[in-house]
């Protein structure tokens, strides 16, 4: 008799969520790519495995500091039920976590160790980043005197909205959220250390954090360029703009063509998919040292 397959409890711009029973969850992560909100109709090869590889990297490195949300990403640990999803195991492998369902904090919790985005803009106006006073003269791309814990809301539509420490509290409760900003600062300065030994700098990342069992675990995607800003440290001086390992030759192709940032996007020639597609296997194998070949599904 033929299985059903697993029932789907969510569809995200890049992550399709299964329930695989028992309190678990398979976590597919595509090859969809978005920019400026809108989801483009080319794939991007290998990203979900990029995604997923580097998320399973990052747990083993991080996993003294805190539980976290996976099980397994290797298929032969799937349901049975996995099989009949669409693509099958040939699909799911390499891009598929087979996780705890976890009580997932309301907040997204950013750590920023430098100057760029969204802070470099707030503190251009008012010489804060989410409300705190820093120093003046600070330049694009220049390190923070240290890293900060710098929330945000977790907007059901539209764009989330950066909030302080008393926000965060009023959100989720004080004693979450400082547990999970101590967590997020020292799984954010453990990274730093790991990613300067490889030449890249993590400007920024932004982690998800749930309770399983009654404690607080990192969960979803980890340190990954989706999350994260990387910069090679040979190319990142204060007052430049460093080269990201994410989707910037997407962006920047987009950015020149005459289109309103609203759906349908315009069709991506082969040569930005490619340029893409070898952006994100060049984050996984500098950031974690590691080939993208030996992972699974190659």
């Amino acid at each position: 008799m033929t299985q059903s397959p697993l029932p789907l409890i969510s569809t995200g711009k890049v992550r399709d969520l299964y329930d695989a029973g028992a309190d678990r969850l398979l976590m597919v992560a595509s090859d969809r790519i978005s920019a400026f909100d809108v989801i483009m109709e080319e794939p991007i090869p290998d990203k979900g495995r990029v995604l997923t590889a580097m998320t399973a990297a990052w747990l083993e490195e991080l996993a003294d500091l805190a539980p976290n949300h996976l099980i397994s990403a290797d298929t032969a640990d799937f349901p049975e039920a996995a099989a009949a999803l669409p693509g099958g195991l040939d699909y799911l492998a390499g891009r598929t976590m087979l996780v705890h369902r976890a009580e997932m904090l309301d907040i997204e919790c950013i750590v920023r160790g430098y100057l760029a985005g969204s802070a470099y803009k707030e503190y251009q106006r008012e010489g804060t980043v989410h409300g705190m006073a820093m120093p003046a003269g600070l330049l694009h791309a220049q390190a923070l005197p240290e890293p900060i814990f710098t929330p945000s809301t977790k907007a059901t539509e539209g764009h989330d909205l950066n909030i302080g420490m008393a926000e965060a509290i009023d959100i989720v409760g004080r004693e979450a959220a400082e547990a999970a900003a101590e967590l997020c600062l020292a799984a954010y300065s453990r990274a730093a250390v790991r990613a300067e030994e490889q030449g890249i700098v993590i400007c920024d990342t932004k982690f998800e954090l749930g309770y399983i069992d009654g404690k607080l675990s990192l969960c979803d995607e980890v340190l990954t360029p989706d999350s994260s800003r990387f910069w090679p440290a040979d190319d990142c001086a204060p007052g430049t703009n460093p080269p990201s390992f994410d989707k910037q030759p997407l962006r920047d192709w987009l950015e020149a063509q005459p289109w309103d940032k609203q759906a349908p996007p315009p069709a991506l020639p082969p040569e930005i998919v490619e340029a893409t597609s070898t952006r994100y296997v060049a984050a996984y194998e500098r950031v974690c040292g590691r080939s993208l070949a030996d992972w699974y599904g190659a």
